[in-house]
């Protein structure tokens, strides 16, 4: 019950939920009432081949998204996210910091 008045409260004070995030919650409503799998949060696929670009304190970064890995500075990686740490010796998630997961800081091309 604290947590229902708690949104309640914080709803009335910075508005509430956008219309995407209705039309997403309606959505799993609806399959999940019709025996559907419910569909998780849409994530966004890089193919192979593609260059993110990244600045980063004044320096263009770039990542060749391959089959297994990521290609930056002549060496493969697993991930994005062992990319983004070695170019900002800290952690990061590497979809994050290239711009892939809605917060436009890099480009795909």
């Amino acid at each position: 019950m604290v947590r229902a008045i708690a949104y309640r409260l914080q709803e009335r004070a910075l508005g509430g939920l956008s219309a995407a995030a209705r039309r997403v919650l309606a959505q799993a409503a609806e399959d999940g009432a019709a025996g559907r799998p419910v569909q998780g949060k849409p994530t966004r696929q890089v193919k192979p081949g593609a260059r993110l670009l990244r600045e980063w304190h004044g320096v263009t970064h770039e990542a060749i998204i391959l089959d297994d890995g990521v290609l930056f500075r002549g060496q493969r990686y697993r991930s994005l996210s062992e990319v983004a740490c070695i170019i900002t010796s800290s952690r990061w998630s590497g979809p994050k910091f290239f711009g892939l997961n809605g917060v436009s800081k890099g480009r795909a091309s």
